[in-house]
């Protein structure tokens, strides 16, 4: 989906030309810049949350020649999915709990035997 998708669609459910949506579209993820820009997270429960991460600097290479060069420290923007996304996406993960509480409970209890004929 492009930002002209989004538009056309946002303009379409909420009855709005799309030069209106456009200016929504604009306007909120301007809203999302300058929060990160101040160094605030953006959260949008339960869609996730926009964050800033700070890398170190690092020593990485010249792909062509194969030179050591220095990578600055630096700030980049990331996006943290909330559990509902993630749900909807890729459909809801088993609990990792149920099936360590159900091996746990099988160490527990002693095996039965087998009786010898």
């Amino acid at each position: 989906m492009t930002k002209a998708d989004l538009v056309d669609s946002i303009a379409a459910e909420a009855d709005l030309s799309k030069r209106q949506a456009a200016e929504i579209v604009d306007l909120f993820l301007d809203e999302i810049k300058t929060a990160l820009q101040k160094g605030d997270r953006v959260a949008l429960t339960p869609f996730g949350s926009f964050v800033v991460r700070h890398r170190k600097a690092r020593e990485g290479r010249n792909p062509k020649t194969g030179e050591k060069i220095r990578i600055a420290a630096r700030k980049v923007p990331a996006f943290v999915s909330g559990k509902a996304l993630k749900d909807a996406v890729g459909g809801a993960r088993p609990a990792a709990k149920k099936s360590a509480a159900k091996k746990s409970a099988a160490k527990k209890a002693p095996a039965k035997k087998k009786a010898r004929r």
